[in-house]
């Protein structure tokens, strides 16, 4: 639960990006900076008000000229007293003004301190300070948007509906316990076994969301593999819509992974070149080989190229048999430019794996559309404007409650349930999705969540 006590000494630093800039801020916080703004401008700063000041250094010389704010508590981002410094946006200047914010007490912030303590003061809980970073972080527009989404509370509203109706069937549960002898009819009478097939429902349809926000929030990693001189730098060059990748008639051109991102309806994409595949005396070429396998083995998706003149061959069906058992792949066969073919999609499974096979030109560009389109089907892409950004830990929270959540329904339709079983079962369901929104969070996790933030945010 969000701690309302106010940390101390105040925290500063700067909250602009590094680097030459019009304008640069520095962020202070902390309690009482009434007092601290007098020391450093020599005026007593206005609240919620943009104020001229002078920024002065110990000896009473002008660091600086500028805007001062001052947002008193609570009525500020992380519950305490806030001061932002608006100067000039050298990063000289930024760090003079830095400096003499720690010679008047501040210490400087660690990463993500600003909005740890809004979630410790109760401002945000954990899966809208998560969607702080996400929102700096995003790479596309849908990003962005699902994490203002996130932001505003509609993830956070989603989980406290299904904690509530928890809460209320766990209390159910907690009542039959006094009456032994009539539990299960009790039970029968109150609807418990329709609600929580309803709960499960809901926790499904919320997981759906997730998952898409997840891929939102980090994307898809792709590698392209295959043999020397198939096209896998002439696809890439086609997907990122620029001359990335070095292209010549020379197997082995390249000879070391080379990643790009782009983005595909909103989905960013981590797409990495590989070197070709094949064995070397090349000692240089197979290091690049090496780590082509070791992109392989932390992909989502792999797409094997062939060159459409020749097929599928051995040394192809040789690359699919090592891949890992479940990493979904597509077969492209490229260079139909030259064999007079239509772009064509052809979905099969391949040992329990579905696959496609797509054809297209890397050189036209035809046949793009699908592969495309692949692309999204095999990540679980639907185009909707209900996201909520999400990350691994959310997805794993709500699996775990969907897992207690069977549980209990389990034990409930069993022969003989044990009604203490379903109520744990219940309350570890419950305890599951409270992780989400920080209400029931190791101190480790916050730890780990809050240093991934910039500094200043």
């Amino acid at each position: 639960m969000p701690n309302t006590a106010t940390p101390s000494p105040p925290i500063a630093a700067i909250a602009t990006p590094p680097g030459r800039g019009g304008v640069g801020i520095v962020r202070v916080s902390g309690n009482d900076l009434a007092a601290f703004a007098v020391r450093l401008t020599g005026r007593t700063p206005a609240p919620r008000r943009a104020v001229r000041a002078a920024f002065m250094a110990a000896d009473g010389s002008a660091i600086d000229n500028g805007l001062m704010l001052h947002f008193p508590t609570p009525a500020s981002f992380t519950g305490e007293d806030v001061l932002e410094l608006h100067g000039h946006g050298g990063p000289v200047v930024m760090n003079l003004l830095l400096g003499r914010c720690l010679e008047l007490g501040a210490r400087l912030a660690e990463p993500g301190e600003f909005t740890r303590r809004a979630f410790l003061n109760g401002k945000l809980d954990l899966a809208q300070a998560e969607a702080v970073a996400d929102l700096i972080d995003a790479s596309t527009a849908a990003a962005a948007k699902s994490a203002v989404r996130s932001l505003s509370g509609e993830f956070s509203r989603a989980i406290h509906a299904l904690t509530a109706e928890l809460t209320d069937l766990r209390a159910l549960a907690e009542a039959t316990l006094d009456f032994p002898e009539e539990e299960i009819d009790f039970l029968r009478q109150a609807d418990a076994f329709e609600r929580i097939a309803r709960l499960g429902g809901r926790l499904e349809e919320i997981r759906a969301r997730a998952k898409q926000g997840k891929l939102l929030q980090s994307g898809l990693h792709v590698v392209l593999i295959g043999q020397p001189n198939v096209g896998k730098s002439s696809l890439l060059n086609l997907l990122a819509g620029d001359e990335l990748a070095i292209v010549t008639p020379i197997p082995g051109t390249t000879r070391d992974a080379l990643a790009s991102s782009i983005q595909i309806h909103g989905i960013p994409l981590h797409i990495i070149d590989t070197a070709g595949l094949r064995e070397t005396e090349d000692e240089v070429e197979k290091i690049g080989i090496a780590r082509a396998w070791k992109a392989i083995r932390n992909a989502d998706l792999v797409l094997l190229l062939l060159d459409a003149r020749h097929g599928l061959g051995a040394s192809d069906r040789a690359i699919l048999d090592q891949l890992p058992e479940r990493l979904p792949r597509i077969i492209v066969r490229n260079k139909i430019d030259l064999t007079a073919e239509s772009p064509q999609k052809r979905a099969h499974g391949t040992n329990g794996m579905e696959t496609a096979t797509i054809s297209v030109s890397a050189k036209t560009g035809q046949g793009l559309e699908l592969l495309e389109a692949a692309l999204l089907e095999i990540a679980g892409w639907h185009d909707s404007e209900d996201i909520f950004i999400a990350r691994a830990r959310h997805l794993q929270a709500l699996a775990n409650s969907a897992h207690y959540l069977d549980a209990a329904r389990a034990e409930l339709e069993s022969s003989f349930p044990a009604l203490e079983l379903f109520a744990e079962n219940l309350r570890l369901a419950q305890n599951a999705l409270a992780e989400i929104t920080g209400e029931f969070t190791p101190d480790d996790l916050l730890g780990t969540i809050f240093s991934r933030f910039c500094i200043g945010k």
